[in-house]
């Protein structure tokens, strides 16, 4: 969007396939662009309203991993905890570590006050945990299998007798969750690489909602996507942290992380630099956390100036 406004003369607005309008771009603004993009105001990019929360759900105890160092933290019900640095500071390696991917070497991952033994991802599913990766083509989604087939495959023991699909209970289902999300598919057998990206992503988290995990925890969930799928899936955040799932949200977006974040905490190089609460917290408050004092590749720079 800040390129239109740096580049453009003028700017067409495709919606649904069809050509919206054209506007001059000195005569127009961001929420007018947005309004043609989607037909509606954005107001799901506005911060979400606190909700109250329960019980810890997730806590970490001193982990440490290959890639992190250290790490304690928690997450509680109906609560949206945002993991903000820069590229590198170990936040995708930390949830991995949580979900089974990658080893912990030490420190214990309590869910609902058990001690979670993870060894790989299936056990983290069967205790209660939903991942959606931040790579979604090639970590999340079976690209060259139907809607129904991404949806359904993180619950097929429950759709299932005598290893036989019950495929009318799984049409049912799928179709709740595709009109829940408002997935824009021509039906459930559209292969999913033909989707965009918000609807790809849709799909994932039909995947999990269908599964009703504890904890979901989202790797950059708006990477790649639009405008209006962005508000749509903002809308799902929020109505998952109500229905009291704890939500660990990893994004580099600070605008999105100041929107839906209730704590957003801080990683630099492996370890949690600090933490802002919802009323504090704004972008310079995020970066001075996530910037290293002392930028060793500004040093060098100056002294190769000198």
């Amino acid at each position: 969007m800040k390129e239109i406004f740096q580049l453009a003369d003028r700017v067409a607005v495709l919606r649904d396939g069809k050509l919206v309008g054209v506007q001059q771009v000195s005569e127009t603004d961001e929420p007018g662009l947005v309004r043609m993009m989607i037909g509606r105001d954005l107001s799901a990019l506005e911060r979400r309203v606190t909700q109250d929360t329960g019980d810890v759900v997730l806590e970490l105890d001193d982990v440490t991993t290959d890639d992190v160092t250290g790490i304690s933290l928690r997450v509680r019900a109906g609560e949206v905890v945002c993991l903000a640095g820069l590229v590198g500071a170990g936040r995708s390696e930390l949830a991995r570590a949580i979900v089974g991917d990658l080893p912990i070497r030490s420190g214990t991952v309590t869910l609902d006050g058990k001690r979670l033994r993870a060894s790989n991802p299936g056990d983290a599913v069967k205790a209660g945990i939903g991942f959606a990766p931040e790579e979604r083509k090639t970590d999340a989604l079976l690209m060259q299998r139907s809607v129904r087939d991404n949806i359904s495959i993180s619950v097929l023991d429950r759709l299932r007798r005598f290893r036989v699909v019950k495929r009318a209970k799984e049409r049912a289902l799928v179709e709740e969750y595709v009109r829940e999300l408002r997935v824009r598919t021509p039906s459930m057998e559209q292969e999913v690489r033909k989707l965009s990206g918000g609807n790809q992503q849709k799909a994932v988290l039909a995947r999990w909602l269908a599964r009703r995990p504890k904890l979901l925890i989202l790797d950059e969930p708006t990477r790649g996507v639009d405008v209006g799928a962005k508000a749509e899936i903002y809308r799902i955040i929020d109505g998952l942290a109500a229905e009291g799932i704890a939500l660990l949200v990893i994004s580099s977006d600070l605008p999105e992380v100041l929107t839906l974040a209730d704590r957003i905490l801080v990683m630099r190089a492996g370890r949690l630099a600090g933490e802002i609460g919802r009323e504090e917290a704004t972008e310079e408050a995020v970066l001075t956390l996530a910037i290293p004092e002392t930028e060793p590749a500004v040093e060098e720079a100056q002294e190769i100036g000198a």
